[in-house]
């Protein structure tokens, strides 16, 4: 990765700042600057510009994968972009959260050697995960209609963020522990391989954790990431197609089930499949989105010439919307495109590690972050019923940032392997 490649995101972010500046009246008669006015931003800005470098010369000196790294800033910077024009209030706290992300992808890295061990104790994982996602059944408090934050004081925190990491950290040393037994099972039900049931317990209790969080917590999104983890992680570790089935059954039973028993759920589908019943009610979020994908057409509208502050909270669950009505399609497939870039850098880091844990724990890192990606855009579009989870590096929010930092973190920790086993293949054939 050049030089001007590394450069991209901080002038993707510089031009977009001075056309709002631009917008503000920069330049015109009479116009003045006052840094305090028009820059009260700028101290987090260069912290986060420094932190940027930093980080790319750390990766560099140790030999690790800067792909990963570079796509993941292209797509903040985007983020910051339209922070700054939607929510200027917010936009020096998401600022502070870029750099903790970037601060906790640089303690990923350097604790690394430490962090590894914990493959090494999967129903500790376990338990740790399990934990994690019933905290907000029991304890949480309702925001934007999920009940999946906990609070402490004027603080908050969504523990599903960082379930995901330590789920991922489970599968991966689950599976890779037991793959002899769940890509050899012993039963055969129907047309279902299946080993037997102690085995593929633990699945079946994440499966069911994620149908609580959408029933108590109504946290669809969170719920649709983590059954999708579980049942692509499974299938990248063990290749059977039973466990697929298996799991499509489980859902398809349980959302039936929820949507008998459950008001709340019937809701959320009736506006997912009939949002023109009621647009200006329960389907407005859905009913504005859609009319500022469609407004932006191919090219968009131009960068903070839309009306995308029309969608309430455009600037979490549906920045993607805002892109896609100022930036257009072309705008909106680069995004994704990007997100699909990261993906296939992940596999190919996955790909190319010797042990089964370590290459499971890459793909779970990659899959993570293209799935809620996936998951919220075809909320926002009407592919799916609506999430409440954001896009990663773009939309506001700490907990998302700092945890979708750190998988970034574990994914180039793990590069730096591979060149250590080419090194060690080389000695050998030396």
């Amino acid at each position: 990765m050049n030089g001007a490649l590394r450069a991209a995101p901080a002038g993707i972010l510089l031009c977009a700042l001075g056309v709002l500046l631009l917008k503000h009246g920069a330049g015109q008669p009479g116009w003045a600057f006052e840094a305090a006015r028009d820059l009260p931003y700028l101290p987090w800005l260069l912290l986060l510009l420094v932190l940027g470098a930093v980080s790319y010369i750390v990766a560099i000196r140790r030999g690790l994968d800067t792909v990963p790294l570079g796509i993941v800033y292209v797509l903040l910077s985007v983020g910051l972009a339209e922070i700054a024009r939607l929510r200027p209030d917010l936009f020096a706290a998401q600022l502070r959260w870029a750099s903790a992300g970037i601060l906790c992808w640089g303690a990923t890295i350097l604790l690394w050697s430490r962090l590894r061990r914990l493959l090494d104790y999967p129903y500790v994982l376990g338990l740790l995960t399990t934990g994690v996602l019933v905290l907000p059944l029991l304890f949480g408090v309702s925001i934007g209609g999920n009940r999946n934050w906990l609070t402490f004081g004027t603080f908050s925190i969504q523990p599903s963020e960082f379930g995901k990491i330590l789920l991922i950290f489970f599968l991966a040393a689950y599976l890779a522990d037991h793959l002899a037994v769940l890509t050899l099972p012993a039963r055969r039900f129907l047309f279902l391989h299946l080993p037997p049931a102690r085995f593929i317990a633990p699945l079946i209790v994440l499966w069911g954790l994620s149908v609580l969080m959408f029933v108590i917590a109504r946290d669809l999104g969170s719920a649709l990431l983590f059954f999708g983890m579980a049942v692509l992680m499974t299938y990248m570790g063990t290749g059977r197609k039973s466990y697929v089935f298996l799991a499509g059954l489980f859902i398809l039973i349980a959302a039936a089930l929820s949507y008998a028993f459950f008001g709340h759920v019937r809701v959320r589908f009736d506006i997912w499949l009939h949002p023109w019943a009621d647009p200006s009610g329960m389907s407005y979020q859905v009913v504005q989105s859609l009319f500022a994908v469609g407004t932006g057409g191919v090219w968009g509208t131009g960068f903070a010439e839309g009306h995308p502050q029309l969608i309430p909270e455009v600037h979490t669950d549906f920045i993607f919307a805002a892109i896609a009505e100022e930036l257009g399609l072309v705008g909106a497939v680069l995004v994704l495109a990007a997100f699909a870039l990261l993906f296939w850098r992940g596999s190919r880091i996955a790909m190319g590690l010797p042990h089964a844990q370590e290459s499971l724990l890459a793909a779970g890192c990659a899959t993570g972050l293209l799935l809620q990606a996936f998951i919220i855009t075809a909320g926002v579009t009407k592919l799916l019923p609506l999430t409440g989870i954001t896009l990663p590096f773009v939309s506001y929010g700490g907990s998302s940032m700092t945890a979708s930092f750190i998988l970034v973190g574990i994914l180039t920790a793990l590069s730096g392997q591979l060149r250590e086993n080419a090194m060690r293949e080389a000695g050998a054939d030396g």
